[in-house]
């Protein structure tokens, strides 16, 4: 049993407080896309759901846990999609969300933010000086901050993800798993090695964001100065100290990958199997991509997390 923040059997409890539209999502082989990458590849469908993404999963507890303790608020940093989520779920149970994001954040990720009705602040800078003013919201107005990783529900909210590949019915050997803050990381990484031990589990970064792969391969945080990638949704600077010790815990390696990878990966989940996705969502393709030679002859599941994606910006890319 991995010895983490997370528990099993919070976890389970879990998916009777998310709503149903997020959970048991899609879980198939892709036999076009395994011919292409010459292994046998399985997609985890986490877009098909009100916000497009898994974060939806997180937010429906973290909006569950306020409502019960008669809090009528909250505030969150997001890169797009924690804000989208935040607000669905906020907006069902009659929260007030504020999101603060950076101005140079995807235009679609914010207009979807403002349509769910939340107040979205912008700021010059990016995801951490959004998360510094979110803090500074949240100190002023005494509401409840929602801090992606770092509070546990955004993790085992996550980690149903684990639950329901866990329960699969086909076996397989490595999970690939796009990492950012570790929320996702560390939820289904918590679920495989205390149900499945055997699965390699291994997070995947974009070379040009890659604060947290460093942290994990020298067991101390490491923080860069800033990002450079099409990726947003895990272009962070600043490792959360106990979210690197889980991440420590449950996961068996975390590389790089390049854009140029990224990109041919979109490419190659529109044209194998029909996903309009988000660059964070290729990272498991990408990794495939640059070693080939590690993942061939085996059963890989990759989690596609997420389809907000700028439609002129991915034009561009995959028509490159």
């Amino acid at each position: 049993m991995p010895h983490t923040r997370l528990d099993l059997d919070r976890i389970r409890a879990a998916r009777q407080v998310i709503d149903p539209r997020f959970l048991d999502t899609p879980l198939y082989e892709c036999d076009a896309l395994g011919r292409r990458l010459g292994c046998t590849v399985s997609v985890k469908l986490e877009t098909a759901n009100p916000v497009r993404s898994f974060k939806g999963r997180g937010t429906e507890l973290v909006a569950g846990r306020l409502t019960g303790q008669g809090r009528a608020a909250a505030v969150c940093a997001s890169a797009g999609n924690l804000g989208q989520a935040l607000g669905w779920s906020g907006r069902r149970r009659g929260l007030d969300v504020t999101v603060v994001a950076s101005r140079r954040a995807p235009a679609a990720k914010l207009d979807r933010i403002r349509a769910l009705g939340a107040e979205l602040e912008l700021v010059e800078g990016d995801f951490e000086t959004a998360r510094e003013r979110a803090a500074s919201i949240a100190r002023r107005r005494g509401v409840r901050l929602v801090e992606d990783s770092l509070d546990i529900e955004t993790c085992e909210g996550a980690a149903t993800i684990g639950l329901e590949l866990a329960s699969g019915a086909s076996p397989f050997d490595v999970v690939l798993i796009a990492l950012g803050g570790g929320a996702m990381a560390t939820g289904v990484g918590h679920v495989m090695k205390t149900l499945l031990p055997a699965v390699e589990v291994i997070c995947v970064q974009p070379l040009g964001a890659p604060a947290m792969t460093r942290s994990w391969h020298e067991r101390r945080v490491v923080t860069t100065e800033s990002t450079d990638t099409i990726a947003d949704g895990v272009a962070g600077r600043y490792p959360i100290p106990v979210v690197l010790d889980d991440l420590l815990e449950v996961t068996d390696d975390a590389v790089l990958v390049q854009e140029a990878s990224i990109i041919a990966g979109m490419r190659m989940l529109l044209e194998h199997a029909g996903l309009v996705v988000e660059p964070s969502a290729a990272l498991g393709v990408a990794a495939v991509l640059e070693d080939r030679d590690r993942f061939a002859g085996r059963h890989v599941v990759t989690i596609v997390c997420g389809s907000n994606v700028d439609l002129d910006a991915y034009h561009r890319w995959v028509r490159a």
